[in-house]
């Protein structure tokens, strides 16, 4: 498949994207993934500065033809986002998992995200209550730079300073 062909089909409230010309469908997220990403969002684009922008999901995230990938939150120069879409690598990517998306965001988008270079990758489990960060190295892998849970904290400078409590993030959920 390609982009064009993704755009033809119907909205039906799943989320479609594409590696590689092969089709990948979600269902749509449920209560507590919402939760995490809208109150996530919250707290990056109160911290956000200008020249860069926050955008939730499902917001497309192109490269080339044959990938199309609609993450949760992706945080991005301000000048690279079209109306439509990101087309290049963006500065964060923020995944919050789902049952039914858990092998997809930790194994295959990361793998996207490492192989276009996208300096930082977060993955957060709302019923695990962890978050794993991952910086890209020297060497163009990702390596793992921080993993927590339950009441601690994460604290980074990049893109941008945030602390993320996942504690208040999920409002005791």
């Amino acid at each position: 498949m390609t982009v064009r062909d993704l755009a033809a089909i119907p909205e039906d409230g799943r989320r479609h994207e594409l590696v590689d010309g092969v089709l990948y469908v979600s269902p749509a997220p449920g209560l507590r993934h919402q939760h995490a990403v809208f109150r996530l969002y919250g707290l990056l684009e109160s911290g956000c500065p200008p020249g860069m922008d926050v955008v939730g999901g499902p917001f497309a995230v192109r490269s080339g033809d044959q990938v199309e990938l609609r993450p949760d939150l992706v945080v991005g120069r301000a000048e690279d986002f079209t109306d439509a879409d990101l087309p290049m690598p963006p500065l964060l990517v923020v995944e919050v998992v789902s049952p039914s998306s858990g092998i997809h965001d930790r194994v295959t988008k990361k793998a996207v995200y490492e192989r276009w270079g996208v300096p930082d990758y977060w993955v957060i489990d709302p019923v695990a209550l962890s978050l794993t960060a991952f910086e890209i190295s020297a060497d163009g892998g990702y390596q793992q730079s921080a993993e927590v849970a339950g009441g601690e904290a994460f604290e980074t400078e990049r893109p941008f300073p945030v602390r993320v409590s996942l504690a208040e993030l999920m409002n005791g959920r």
